[in-house]
């Protein structure tokens, strides 16, 4: 009955049968049919809302998704079977939105998720942006960059009618409301609240991703993250982040204004969660429309305060933004005579200059956050306690009780039941479903870890998953995967601190021990996902580097049959969906004390591979879930870390030329084959860096790594059964990383929704 009812509709919206009609045809009337069932599960707004405002929301595709989420994927799938059409054909058609980058905006998209099917009121506050960060290809070794398109009129985000006032640099432009619609599984519809202006012209973007940035009523909202090295970017940055807030601001006082608020008691109607520093100014933008509607400045800052939180997702001095008063001055002058307040109020809370939020004529948007939220949190307890002890350590002496841990997690709908479909079921098939709602049922896994025939299947699983990668890695980039190797994976943003280069010189030390007649135990294909910011030069020479050093193990007919590198271009979400269930060891190498938490680490283990990886963010809980003998760790403690940072004692010049292995492997990358195949330029500054700089402390890992990941690979060769019981305990622990169990904890101790 259901199957004839949904055929009905797709028939009706196609204006033919499904025979008749094309695969676009089809995709509109999904995307249509799909959305009016997402209406129907809105439900009245009553008491506290939550407001997730973040500058990045990584959504990924959302036909699967929201068909698995309505209970209604299976139905299409078999509809769609009898009339001859495929519905995997249909989610190739699907543009990914462009509306994030990395983990900052992935967490976003699965919180929305999880709220919705806890049925939690709860939108999200962003920005619509055209281009995304930017489509990434690789041309002659090197990142090229180009405009990620994805909006067409087959686009989830609709356009209404709202409209909000913003003032930018003294002039009014409009802010248009977008909405996409959030189904929880078998919960709610929430929101996602998108702003653009109406006067966004992308035809001023010249070569690659180049545009002019003092146009800003054409550019505002092209780019994620624009460039912001020079004085036009940076105030492109605040022009981008005070559209957000000042537009979700209004949003958010016009929505509870008609759930009753009088905004005195706006606690009781908002529960605004700020999401790292980028939607700060909404602290001020409140004051400020708080002002206008005749509340004092004393009381308007304890109402925010009230109603505010923030998380903190690093530790990283770049990436905790300070913006000088100067270029706030120019660009949001309403704002400055309320954040100098702010910063009275906080010199007058303590006598710490380091507390204070105006420092040297800049202003500290954390300190801002902080001083004036009344929850502060870290996102992996290491991460937190870390926050807690160094790095805002005077802020947590000022308030004790503001502090508070909330490790990631993720959705278990996308990054199990829609990514890894035979891994679902053959689960479902032992324990049943119950854990596409209660993540923890996944612990009766445990029964089965040393039944054979359950361990067998499980290998035959991650056989027919990394086939499946091979097949679309040959489809998208023309390479072959030896698909009877190890995969190992390494795939988050290309940053130095997650060191990238670490596996480099790994990749290139098998190499050299290969062409000297010592060769692995196992053959190993190296799959990288990474994207480096248009201004970070060092991450993309490591890009070039590792492209390069791809073509030179190519070249080698008694090396390509052991390594093999493979860079996947423009990696995204629906490339993560491929290569995570076809993963056997997950690359979770950052510095300790560098990565907050990381939910990479979660998604593979939930896939069913072995972590490799330091005592870093939330993989210092992954290894207490799953044990010791079902990871492999290594490398120098956070506490070790950071007393060499405290101490600066760390020469990486000393470490190369004391130990002729590491040395051997950093000078490979100016060796004859590297420069005969690469650029000069590139790979000797990178050489340079690593030698007089290597500011995260690669050097000090390197034997570790060495010998953590040639134990790894033996363990793999060695033994694929005993390989698979770990798999499945890794599987089994997993739950607790479930982002339904992160939220229902933002919401007993922060956010109290009804």
């Amino acid at each position: 009955m259901m199957n004839l009812e949904i055929e009905k509709q797709l028939t009706s919206l196609c204006g033919k049968t499904l025979k008749e009609a094309s695969n676009q045809e089809i995709y509109h009337a999904l995307l249509l049919y799909v959305q009016s069932e997402s209406k129907k599960k809105i439900q009245k707004e009553e008491g506290r809302k939550l407001y997730y405002i973040s500058a990045e929301f990584l959504i990924g595709k959302l036909l699967s998704n929201n068909l698995i989420n309505l209970g209604i994927y299976e139905d299409v799938k078999e509809i769609l079977n009898n009339s001859g059409k495929n519905l995997a054909d249909l989610e190739e058609m699907e543009l990914e939105p462009s509306l994030g980058n990395g983990g900052l905006g992935r967490l976003a998209a699965c919180f929305l998720d999880s709220i919705a099917t806890l049925n939690l009121l709860g939108d999200g506050i962003g920005l619509r942006y055209h281009f995304g960060l930017f489509h990434q290809n690789f041309k002659n070794n090197l990142q090229n960059e180009t405009p990620d398109i994805w909006l067409s009129d087959d686009c989830w985000a609709e356009k209404t009618d709202v409209t909000y006032p913003v003032m930018l640099a003294g002039k009014e432009v409009k802010a248009r409301l977008y909405t996409i619609y959030v189904t929880g599984y078998e919960g709610r519809t929430n929101r996602l609240n998108l702003f653009d202006l109406d006067t966004i012209d992308e035809s001023i973007v010249e070569e690659g991703i180049c545009f002019d940035k003092s146009k800003i009523l054409e550019n505002l909202t092209l780019f994620l993250y624009p460039d912001d090295s020079d004085e036009a970017g940076r105030l492109l940055r605040i022009y981008q982040q005070y559209l957000m807030v000042s537009a979700g601001a209004q949003l958010i006082l016009e929505e509870c204004h008609k759930r009753g608020s009088n905004y005195h008691d706006l606690k009781d109607y908002a529960a605004i969660q700020i999401n790292d520093t980028h939607p700060s100014m909404v602290i001020p933008e409140l004051i400020r429309l708080l002002e206008e509607k005749g509340i004092e400045f004393e009381e308007a800052v304890e109402i925010v305060e009230q109603v505010c939180a923030y998380t903190n997702h690093t530790i990283l001095s770049e990436a905790l933004e300070k913006w000088p008063v100067s270029s706030l001055e120019k660009v949001v002058p309403q704002l400055m005579p309320i954040i100098k307040k702010l910063d009275e109020v906080a010199r007058k809370r303590s006598d710490n200059e380091n507390t204070a939020i105006i420092l040297n004529d800049v202003v500290h948007m954390a300190h801002m956050d902080i001083h004036f939220s009344h929850s502060t949190n870290g996102v992996a307890q290491l991460h937190t306690d870390i926050l807690k002890e160094s790095e805002l350590a005077d802020f947590y002496a000022l308030y004790p009780d503001k502090f508070n841990n909330k490790t990631n997690g993720i959705t278990f709908r996308r990054w199990l039941i829609a990514c890894n479909p035979k891994l679902c079921a053959f689960i479902e098939s032992l324990i049943g479903k119950g854990f596409h709602k209660n993540a923890s049922e996944l612990e009766k896994l445990l029964d089965h870890v040393n039944d054979e025939k359950v361990l067998g299947e499980l290998i035959q699983i991650k056989k027919h998953n990394k086939h499946q990668l091979n097949v679309w890695m040959k489809k998208k980039q023309g390479i072959e995967l030896n698909e009877d190797a190890m995969f190992s994976i390494q795939s988050k943003r290309l940053h130095e601190y997650k060191r990238q280069q670490l596996n480099l010189l790994f990749l290139i030390h098998q190499y050299l021990e290969i062409k000297n007649g010592h060769k692995p135990s196992v053959p190993l294909v190296s799959i990288f996902g990474a994207k480096a910011a248009p201004a970070y030069t060092i991450a993309k020479d490591i890009i070039h580097a590792l492209l390069t050093l791809s073509n030179v193990f190519n070249e080698d007919e008694a090396v390509k049959k052991w390594l093999q590198i493979v860079m996947v271009e423009n990696y995204n979400v629906s490339a993560a969906e491929k290569m995570i269930p076809a993963c056997d060891l997950s690359e979770q190498i950052s510095l300790a004390s560098k990565e907050a938490s990381g939910t990479g680490n979660m998604k593979f283990m939930l896939n069913g591979a072995l972590t490799l990886g330091t005592m870093d963010g939330a993989n210092v809980e992954i290894a207490q879930a799953v044990g010791n003998d079902n990871i492999f760790i290594f490398g120098a403690s956070s506490k070790q870390v950071i007393e060499r940072y405290q101490k600066n004692d760390y020469c990486a010049l000393d470490w190369y030329e004391s130990d002729p292995n590491l040395k051997r492997a950093v000078d490979f990358i100016i060796s004859d084959e590297m420069l005969s195949m690469g650029n000069e330029e590139n790979l000797r500054r990178l050489h340079h860096e690593l030698i007089h700089k290597d500011w995260f402390q690669t050097f000090p890992d390197f034997n570790a790594y060495l010998v953590r990941k040639g134990q790894a690979m033996e363990e793999y060769s060695r033994d694929e059964k005993l390989w698979a019981k770990k798999a499945l305990i890794n599987i089994a622990h997993a739950g607790f990383f479930s982002s339904d169990r992160t939220i229902e904890e933002y919401n007993r101790d922060i956010w109290h929704l009804h």
